[in-house]
This record gives structure tokens, C-alpha cells and sequence, in this order.
């Protein structure tokens, strides 16, 4: 074979020059065109694509070599450029064209490209031998280094080793031992083509000369040997048929032991349908075993959990049996007291953990419960029987030795003061005892002078509703009763204060003038009885000098009526907090009542009682004042809500409260109820604007009606009480201020160019001479004459107009004639400026004078 010029040494060393630096070798090279190509009716290809040259390179790194397909093409200077570059490993398809009738056209496929629609490049060769011996070395190296070949489409491997063996004259083998894949060098010396090992075997190759060497034919004649080819599969296939056939008692024995083996595959799906069944109902019976287990296990967790909660009460019920001896048959001796104390403490704590509130409503009416709290109230009777009786005959057996023995007053015929030193050690020793009988009488007393209904009017829930006399229940027996507790009970503790001064031998002064009111309107006298019954007085105002030597005495007194008194407190509280649930606004009155306890009754009241009193005004205000906040939100809810028209419902809600806080003030609450409408009619008015904001086109109406809604249902109120007239006052400002805006956009509405005209006119008189205004631009004798027939020649009409849109927007059509009025009135001021700065400016033009146009208003 003629050596061919397309692959020689000159080209493979432009490539090698192309990509120098690389450390990659050429090893096949030849000049291709690339695009697709025209074939003629004489059957030649007529090129219509670009020159390129292909070549296969190799690149070995470390015991790995990879291969490469690359394009060249021509540069400008006459050298070979890089074009691209293709990896042989995503080599996935060689396809030779069947459209060219030369057979010289073929494309690659590379499976890692990243456009697939895009149809890969055609590669045409020069010849049937240049396209083989190309192929051929790209198979050979995807053999032998990737170990895979690519999908052939459209050429005959087999036809493809018949060339290569009929075309390689001569072949010299280079092996290299390598721990990798053993690579073969196969040179075509005439040729300079290298390739690879062979695309089939040695062995296949000799199997294929022994098959074709027992035909006659020639090996040109491809259709004759391709014919006799199919009718030799074709006898094979019928021989093999044969075979069969004739296999048929082997065959007979197959289907017996398929039968066989079938009856067997049946018995075993009976057998595992019978386990399937037993094995349900296995796991139907293990999980209705766990269901019982988890139930048990539940149940023993709750029993655990039941158990520990009745020992815990079983231990709060359990009496001690120290304390029980001590409750039912102990002593009062000076020696025992620290011990009765103690069992007295611990019997009051057991009775108040017995008590709804500190107590499980479940194990409230539990039988154990009920009877240990009728036994702790049996040992409590016992035990106040016992040391009241003890008590009266200790001290009246004491007072009786201290008067039998005139040593403590007299000495050798002489009278001097007593010493009283051991009696009040005495009555110190017993004073904790005292204490807890003095409170549980009180609190008894209390409980059973404060019953009243239970049927709570609340103003807050009745603001939800739409009537106003939702809260028209009578609830003055709250504060009624709340005044008849302190009516009663603040004397009781001053009386026992008092006693309790004299008793114990408390030296401190009598602080109630000498004819003064003591106890609650008890006429005083001005001898010495009178004065000692005023003892132990927490006001020293009046007696400086004596209060001062006997301070430290008034210190130990009021210290001791707090550890007697100490207790009775909470039920004052209790009543508060119960009236504050039946109606708030009755804390008006509870403060007005406790103000002037705390006036009227100050010289009376012992520190006790003061800072009783006092605490109750704080909780009575604090009570208030969550009422008053809770009625703020309230209002302040109202923002939120969708667009809201006409007047708001907090309005006139608010008259009805106020209407009846005032019927509570009693006193100095006043000042609380001042505080309170300062708050509610600060938070109305923000909440009144932040609403009118939300439709800026409707807001001035929504303001004037609901600040007029204001003033009407506070205007008997805002007479009387100087807090709600001036909120009546800035209400009505507003209302002004609101009313101006809105009629002034109504009249610039409809008389806009006649108004704009006279603005314009009254800037301009700043800076020129009105002579000169009829020469500006848009202000001559003719623009006055067209803006005066487009805004007067139906001026009936447009005032009509004016007056449907401001009833339009109105809801309450008892503002309409006063709006009206102010309206006209408006109007008429406007037009009157213009009408004067039109005499002024233009005298020369006529207009409709002043008063045809007030009299046209008022014929409206």
C-alpha cells in the first residue's frame, strides 16, 4: 500500500509544537475537515466545512495514563493552534454517517457534554483508509487503557480487523512490565501509524482464517458469503430444533418433576398459610399481653403516684400525739408555754391546710378529710375552752395577790406607785396565746358581718353589650357592708388596744383632749377614767414632750398589739378584694369611706389600726386602678377593628360611667376619680384620632361627630365637675377644628376655580401693584369673565351640591342644620374677600353682589 501524505513526521511535530509543555506525546495524527458535507450526483464530496487535523495524545502520571483527542486548526501565522480537547474516557459512541455514499464521514459521541440536543461535529477523511486507520488507533488505545470500547454504529469490526491485518506490512511489538495494564506498541513502519492491540484475539483471529478457509470464494465476494452464512444458522437452527425433538423423554421427565415439584410448592403454601394464621393469632395475643402489660404498668405507676400523694396526706392528717397530749390535758405552766405555743401554731397550720384553697379540691371530700378537720375543730374547742379558762382565773388569782400583799403599794404606812414589772412578765409570758384566741374571735366575727350577694355587675361586660342599664343592679350592700365593718370592727381593735395599754401597764400619756370624741362618737370626759382609756396611741402630734420620755414605751405597745392583732388583717382584705369582684366602681365609695376613717378616727386609732386603714386604701386603689386600666384597653381595642363610622360606642358608654362614679364619690375620692377620668378621656381622644387617621377622606367628619357626640352626653356632668369640663372645653375645640376643615374642603369642592382665582390674586398683591395683576398671565378682565360663567352661571346648583355632600357623609342628622349654618356662613366670608378684591382689581366688572348671594342662601 502507497504511503499516505495525510499522517507524516512534519505534522506530528506541529502538533507536539501546538501543545508543548503539556507533558502529553501524539501519538496518531491526521487532517480532517469538520462540518457536514455535499455529495454530488457523479458521488463525490464536495467539502463545505473548515480544515482540522485530529490527533490521539497520551499523558502518563504515575501508573495511570490517560488519552486525549484533540483538535488543531490553522493559525493566522501558518501554525497549528489548539482547538479543542476531548477526553477518550467519555468516549461513549462512534457512528459512521450512512448518508455519505463514501463511507468517510463518521461523529463522536462524548457522554460529557453539557448540551445533548446539540448534534456533535462531523469529521470527514480524504478516504475509506484514512477514516480506518483513524478509527482503528482510537478503538485500539479505549481498549487498551480505558479496558472498554465505545458503541460502533454503521462499520463492521470485523471488516475493520480484516483491514488492519491486510494493511500492516509489518509489526513490531513493544512491551513494557508495569503494575498496571500492559500496553502493546504496534508500528506501521511505511506507514508511521502506531496503533494498539488488535480489536480481536489471536485465537479468534485463526478460528476466522480456519472458517474462511473452507470456501472457495474470494473474500471480495461479502454478499455470497454473507447468503450462505444465513442458510448455515439457518440448518444450525433447524438441526438444534431436531435435537430437541428428539430429547422428548427427557423432556417427559422434566414435566414430571415439575408436577412433582409443583404439588410440593403447594403443600408448602398450605403449610405456610396454616403458620401465617397461628402466627396472627400469635401476634394478636402478644399484643392484646403487651396492651394488659401497659395497662398494669400504667396502673402500678398510678397506684405508686396514689399511694405517695395519701401518705403525704395521710402525714398532713396525722396529730402528733405530743401536740394531742399537750391540745387536750396539758399544762399552762410558765415551763410548758414555749410547748402549747408550738402545738397552737402547728393546729392552726393543719386547719388552714385542710381549707379549699390549700387543699386538692379532690381530696376535699375525701371521708378521712372531713372527719380529721371535725376532729382538729373538736381539739381546737377543747383547747381554746382550757386556756380561756385558765386564763381568767390566772389573771384574776394574779390581780388578787398583787392587792393582798400591800408590799407592792405601801411600805411603813406609806403609799407609793406599783410595781408592775411581774405582772406585765406575766401577761408577756401568756401574750402569743392571747394572740392566737383574740384572732380566731375576730376573724369569726368578720366572716359572719360581711355576707352579702354574690351577683357581680361588672362595667366592663356590660360595655360589650348594647344597653346602657346593663350595671342598673343595686349593689350598695358591698360598701355598705364594708362601712358596717369598719363602723364595727375599727372601735373593737381600738377599744382593744386601749385595754390592751392599760392591761399590760403600758406607761404612755392619754392623747385625746379632754372632752374629745374617742371610739367612734363616744362622748370623752375630763377625769382621769376617761383619759386612760385612750391609751397606747400611735398620733403623738399633740404631746411632743411627754410622747418623746415615753416613746420607747409606744414602741413596745404598738410592737405588741402587732404580735396580738397580727392576722385579721387578711380577712379585711378578703372583703375588699370580694367587693371589688361585685362591682368595681364600689371602690369610690370603699375609699371615700376608709379616707374619713382615717381623718375622723386618727386620734383614736391605735399603730394597728392606722396602718390597717392605711393598707386598706392602697388595695382599694390598686383595685381601682386595675378596673380603670382594664377599661382603657378596653377602649384602646377599638383601633383594631375594621373601618368604624359614626360615633364610637366608648362614647356614650363613658357619660354612663361617669354619671355613676359620681353617685359614689363619698369623702376625699374625689381625687381618685379625677386621676380615673383624666386617664379614660386621654386614652378616648388618642384612640379617637389614631381611628380618624385610618380614612383620611372621612376623618374630619368622624372627629366633629364624635367630639360633638362627646360634649352632649357630658353636659350636665361637665357643669358640676371641673376635671370633665375641661376635657369638654378641648373636646369642643376640636369639634371647631374639625368643622372648619371639613366645610372648607366641601366649598373649595365646588367653587374651586372661583377661590383658586382670588388666591392667586392675593400672593400676587405681595410683590406687584394691583394695578398691574390684569396684565399677568391668567389674570386679565377675559380669564375673570370665563372663571366667573364656569363657577357662577349655576351657582344654585353648585350650592345645592355642596349641601347633599355635606348630608352625604353625615350619621348623625342632628349636626346637619348647625353644619349647615356654618357652612353658609363660610361661604359667605370667602365670597365677600372675593368680591372686594374683584372691586379693588377689576372695578370696572360686574359680579353678583354679597347680598344677592346671602339672599340666595337663605332661600335654600
Amino acid at each position: 500500500m502507497a504511503k499516505s501524505s495525510a499522517d507524516d513526521e512534519e505534522l506530528r511535530r506541529a502538533c507536539e509544537a501546538a501543545i508543548e509543555g503539556t507533558k502529553q506525546k501524539i501519538v496518531f495524527s491526521i487532517r480532517v475537515v469538520k462540518g457536514r458535507g455535499i455529495w454530488g450526483k457523479s458521488g463525490k464530496l464536495k467539502h463545505m466545512g473548515k480544515a482540522r487535523v485530529l490527533a490521539i495524545s497520551t499523558k502518563s502520571k504515575g501508573q495511570r495514563t490517560k488519552a486525549f483527542l484533540r483538535v488543531f486548526k490553522d493559525s493566522s501565522g501558518g501554525e497549528l493552534e489548539p482547538a479543542k480537547l476531548y477526553k477518550l474516557k467519555h468516549l461513549s459512541k462512534v457512528e459512521v454517517i450512512t448518508n455519505d455514499p463514501s463511507g468517510c464521514t463518521f461523529t463522536l459521541g462524548f457522554d460529557n457534554l453539557r448540551s445533548q440536543s446539540v448534534a456533535p461535529p462531523q469529521w470527514t477523511m480524504r478516504n475509506i483508509d484514512d477514516r480506518n486507520r483513524l478509527l482503528l488507533c482510537i478503538l485500539n488505545v479505549c481498549k487498551d487503557i480505558m479496558g472498554r470500547l465505545p458503541k460502533v454504529v454503521g462499520i463492521d469490526v470485523v471488516e475493520m480487523a480484516l483491514w488492519a491485518k491486510e494493511n500492516t506490512p509489518k509489526v513490531t511489538n513493544q512491551r513494557t512490565v508495569r503494575d498496571g495494564p500492559v500496553a502493546q506498541t504496534v508500528t506501521e513502519s511505511d506507514l508511521d501509524v502506531t496503533v494498539e492491540k488488535e480489536l480481536v484475539s489471536q485465537a479468534e483471529e485463526e478460528d476466522m482464517e480456519a472458517l474462511l478457509g473452507t470456501y472457495v470464494m474470494g473474500i471480495g465476494e461479502a454478499e455470497a458469503f454473507s447468503e450462505r452464512l444465513k442458510r448455515e444458522l439457518l440448518a444450525l437452527e433447524a438441526a438444534n430444533v431436531h435435537a430437541i425433538l428428539e430429547s422428548e423423554p427427557l423432556i417427559d421427565e422434566v414435566l414430571q418433576g415439575l408436577e412433582a415439584a409443583s404439588i410440593c410448592v403447594e403443600d408448602m403454601d398450605e403449610w405456610l398459610g396454616i403458620f401465617n394464621l397461628k402466627l396472627r393469632h400469635m401476634r394478636e395475643d402478644i399484643e392484646l399481653i403487651e396492651t394488659r402489660n401497659n395497662k398494669l404498668e400504667t396502673q402500678s405507676v398510678n397506684n405508686k403516684a396514689l399511694i405517695e400523694e395519701l401518705d403525704k396526706l395521710v402525714e398532713r392528717l396525722r396529730v402528733p400525739s405530743e401536740y394531742a397530749a399537750c391540745l387536750t390535758g396539758g399544762s399552762f405552766d410558765e415551763a410548758c408555754m414555749l410547748q402549747n405555743i408550738e402545738a397552737c401554731e402547728w393546729l392552726a397550720g393543719a386547719l388552714r391546710g385542710l381549707e379549699t384553697p390549700n387543699l386538692d379540691p379532690a381530696f376535699a371530700n375525701i371521708r378521712a378529710v372531713k372527719e380529721k378537720r371535725a376532729e382538729l375543730e373538736k381539739l381546737k374547742t377543747t383547747f381554746v375552752r382550757r386556756a380561756s379558762e385558765f386564763l381568767r382565773n390566772y389573771f384574776a388569782s394574779l390581780v388578787d395577790f398583787m392587792i393582798s400583799d400591800k408590799s407592792y403599794f405601801s411600805q411603813r404606812g406609806q403609799l407609793k406607785r406599783p410595781d408592775h414589772a411581774d405582772l406585765r412578765y406575766k401577761c408577756r409570758t401568756y401574750a402569743r396565746l392571747l394572740q392566737h384566741l383574740k384572732a380566731r374571735e375576730f376573724a369569726n366575727e368578720l366572716r359572719a358581718s360581711t355576707k352579702a350577694s354574690r351577683n357581680p355587675t361588672v362595667w366592663l361586660e356590660a360595655s360589650t353589650g348594647s344597653g346602657s342599664n346593663a350595671n342598673a343592679a343595686d349593689t350598695s350592700t358591698v360598701s355598705d357592708a364594708y362601712a358596717k365593718m369598719l363602723t364595727i370592727f375599727i372601735p373593737l381593735l381600738v377599744d382593744e388596744s386601749s385595754f390592751f395599754a392599760h392591761f399590760m401597764c403600758f406607761e404612755v400619756p392619754a392623747l385625746v383632749p379632754p372632752g374629745g370624741v374617742a371610739n367612734g362618737g363616744k362622748p370623752g370626759y375630763n377625769d382621769d377614767d376617761a383619759n386612760d382609756d385612750d391609751l397606747g396611741i400611735m398620733d403623738i402630734d399633740d404631746n411632743d414632750g411627754k410622747a418623746g420620755k415615753n416613746s420607747a414605751e409606744l414602741a413596745a405597745l404598738n410592737e405588741s398589739l402587732q404580735d396580738l392583732l397580727d392576722g385579721i388583717q387578711e380577712d379585711f382584705y378578703a372583703v375588699v378584694d370580694w367587693a371589688y369582684k361585685i362591682d368595681p366602681l364600689r371602690c369610690i365609695s370603699m375609699h371615700g369611706i376608709t379616707e374619713r376613717y382615717l381623718s375622723g378616727q386618727k386620734a383614736d386609732a391605735a399603730g394597728f389600726v392606722r396602718l390597717l386603714l392605711g393598707d386598706l386604701e392602697s388595695r382599694i386603689s390598686m383595685q381601682f386602678g386595675r378596673f380603670v386600666d382594664e377599661a382603657c384597653h378596653q377602649i384602646e381595642r377599638n383601633e383594631r377593628n375594621v373601618r368604624q363610622m359614626g360615633v364610637l360606642s366608648y362614647i356614650p358608654r363613658f357619660a354612663t360611667l361617669a354619671t355613676r362614679m359620681e353617685q359614689y364619690i363619698q369623702g376625699q375620692s374625689r381625687d381618685l376619680v379625677d386621676q380615673a377620668y383624666t386617664k379614660f378621656v386621654s386614652i378616648m381622644f388618642v384612640t379617637l384620632e389614631k381611628i380618624a387617621q385610618t380614612d383620611p377622606k372621612y376623618a374630619d367628619v368622624f372627629l366633629l361627630e364624635n367630639y360633638a357626640a362627646f360634649q352632649n352626653s357630658l353636659y350636665d356632668l361637665a357643669n358640676v365637675v371641673p376635671t370633665l369640663a375641661k376635657f369638654y372645653h378641648q373636646a369642643s375645640e376640636a369639634y371647631e377644628q374639625a368643622c372648619t376643615r371639613h366645610i372648607s374642603m366641601i366649598i373649595y369642592y365646588q367653587f374651586e376655580r372661583l377661590f383658586q382665582f382670588a388666591r392667586r390674586i392675593e400672593d400676587l398683591m405681595y410683590t406687584i401693584t394691583p394695578e398691574e395683576i390684569p396684565f399677568q398671565l391668567g389674570l386679565s378682565k377675559m380669564d375673570l369673565r370665563k372663571m366667573l360663567k364656569s363657577s357662577l352661571s349655576g351657582v344654585d346648583k353648585s350650592i345645592s351640591a355642596m349641601y347633599k355632600k355635606l348630608q352625604k357623609n353625615l350619621t348623625s342628622e342632628e349636626l346637619l342644620p348647625s353644619l349647615w349654618d356654618k357652612c353658609k356662613k363660610e361661604f359667605l366670608d370667602k365670597y365677600d374677600s372675593f368680591a372686594q378684591l374683584v372691586a379693588k382689581i377689576y372695578p370696572t366688572e360686574q359680579i353678583p353682589s354679597v347680598v344677592e348671594m346671602r339672599e340666595l342662601l337663605a332661600s335654600m
